[in-house]
């Protein structure tokens, strides 16, 4: 029997396998599909931005070098060791409705405490490169992954899961669904997935033109729809509002992408030649938990959206890395009462903004006679600072911040990345999948309530800015569970360490 047996070796999957794995669970990864390759994962069709806040998460379980190697990304582009106290301006930001911001707008205090790092910048990826670099992880952590292996059924009691993939049964103590937007595991375990239906259908698609000088370069919002052609020779998408009626129901044809491409264009554009192309829609739903029993969801299986703002596989990698520490600690028998009931009260809010943004993007590219004055009021809006750094805040991953019944506006959010003199992050500490305390001010008191839980560890000393705390606990997610001035209180510390981690170890 296996700790947790996940459907889906995606990307969502194979980051929670390397979690659980880390943390000594027995993980065993079930996929529908044969091969871990296909077209739609590499470039073009594949191509998917992670923000600042997934590169963070990437960082500081050690595998940003590799994730930068397999996108062909450069150090660069994401980051900085500098040794200012404060973090450089953003170089970029995502866009709203196809309309694309400038950095240069975006205010200074866009995200508090923030500090310099290797990892400041999200990157253009594939999917291609996510997952070779979470599988390698993975398996090396010794989670197996076994392919070919479709879910035909499932079946849980109080103290186990029962699934068959592949015709053959598996049983886990727990099942995490991470197979996508139309879930196997999502419907046989019952979960209620609600939300509201589409208004377009999407493309994208790989094609040869005869004529690609009639299509400009970029976000193109037309009178009746959309389309984005980016730098890829021959990549094009398109977003036609059909109610989405064509998506999924009938062949994609070279002649029909024609048609598509030149309403939503108003050009004769001519398609010769079709190589690949996939369709998708602006459904926004989203499950009402995240936990039905001893099933779990995360990632597309949890939420699904339209693709507008490329936020769909930050919000799975998020999911994974709140959930997996979490269920091992459950696993582990060592979670405090309700630890886990905790992911769906974090990360539920986090996916409902998410549909929410993803619906306020369509919403001002719906074609109609009212759209252009919309576009160009909400234009207008996004030009100023306050407008730009809104958009930065709701992207970038970094400004969440959960509710931990704390008024400390840093308890919740990501930790800042802390320096010690040595050179040592708060990154480097946090690699292993533990809880880290953070002491300032070398309190022998703070290091001895660290050393009463084995799910913590220590790190005391002078740092290069200590943004005026004198000790933090951070959870194993990088999540600040609470802080403490320059006198800083061992028993405050006692009774979040409590909360989060348990009973200290006998």
């Amino acid at each position: 029997m296996f700790d947790v047996v996940i459907v889906g070796a995606g990307p969502v999957g194979l980051f929670l396998a390397g979690e659980l794995a880390l943390a000594d669970c027995s993980v065993l990864v079930v996929e529908r599909d044969q091969e871990a390759t296909s077209p739609f994962k590499a470039l073009p069709l594949g191509l998917r931005g992670l923000n600042a806040g997934s590169v963070e998460a990437f960082y500081r379980r050690g595998m940003l070098d590799a994730l930068l190697k397999a996108s062909g990304a450069d150090k660069e582009q994401v980051g900085t060791s500098s040794d200012a106290d404060e973090p450089p301006a953003p170089r970029d930001v995502s866009h709203f409705a196809g309309m694309r911001l400038n950095p240069a707008n975006i205010a200074p205090s866009a995200v508090e405490y923030r500090l310099p790092g290797p990892a400041m910048e999200g990157i253009m990826t594939s999917l291609d490169a996510v997952s070779t670099v979470l599988e390698e992880r993975a398996a090396n952590l010794g989670a197996q992954i076994l392919r070919g292996a479709p879910v035909e059924a499932m079946t849980q009691d109080d103290d186990t899961v029962t699934v068959q993939a592949g015709g053959r049964d598996y049983e886990a103590r727990w099942l995490v669904g991470c197979d996508g937007g139309r879930s196997t595991v999502r419907r046989l375990a019952g979960f209620d997935f609600v939300g509201t239906e589409p208004l377009f259908t999407g493309y994208t698609a790989r094609v040869t033109f005869d004529d690609p000088q009639q299509l400009k370069l970029g976000f193109n919002l037309t009178p009746t729809g959309m389309y984005l052609r980016t730098p890829f020779e021959g990549h094009v998408g398109m977003m036609d509002f059909d109610g989405g009626a064509f998506d999924r129901s009938q062949p994609l044809t070279r002649e029909h992408l024609q048609t598509v491409l030149r309403r939503v264009s108003g050009t004769d554009v001519t398609i010769s030649e079709l190589h690949l192309a996939s369709s998708f829609t602006d459904r926004a739903m989203q499950t009402t938990s995240y936990r039905n029993g001893r099933v779990l969801l995360a990632g597309d299986a949890a939420h699904i959206h339209s693709p507008l703002g490329g936020q769909g596989l930050n919000l799975g990698i998020g999911d994974a890395m709140n959930l997996g520490w979490k269920l091992a600690a459950t696993v582990h028998a060592t979670a405090p009462e309700g630890l886990l009931d905790t992911y769906t009260a974090e990360r539920h809010p986090v996916g409902a903004a998410v549909l929410d943004w993803s619906r306020a993007q369509v919403a001002t590219m719906n074609p109609g006679p009212n759209a252009p004055a919309l576009r160009r009021l909400i234009h207008d809006v996004l030009g100023t600072r306050d407008g730009t750094t809104h958009v930065f805040r709701n992207t970038s991953g970094l400004s969440h911040r959960y509710d931990l019944g704390s008024d400390d506006p840093l308890v919740g959010r990501t930790a800042p990345d802390f320096r010690f003199r040595d050179d040592t992050r708060l990154g480097d500490l946090l690699r292993d999948g533990q809880g880290v305390v953070l002491d300032f001010t070398n309190d022998h008191r703070l290091r001895d309530t660290t050393t009463a839980w084995k799910g913590l560890r220590y790190a005391a000393g002078p740092v290069s800015n200590d943004l005026r705390f004198g000790a933090l606990l951070i959870r194993p997610d990088g999540v600040v569970a609470w802080t403490g001035d320059h006198t800083p209180d061992p028993e405050a510390l006692t009774r979040a360490a409590h909360r989060w981690f348990g009973e200290p170890a006998s």
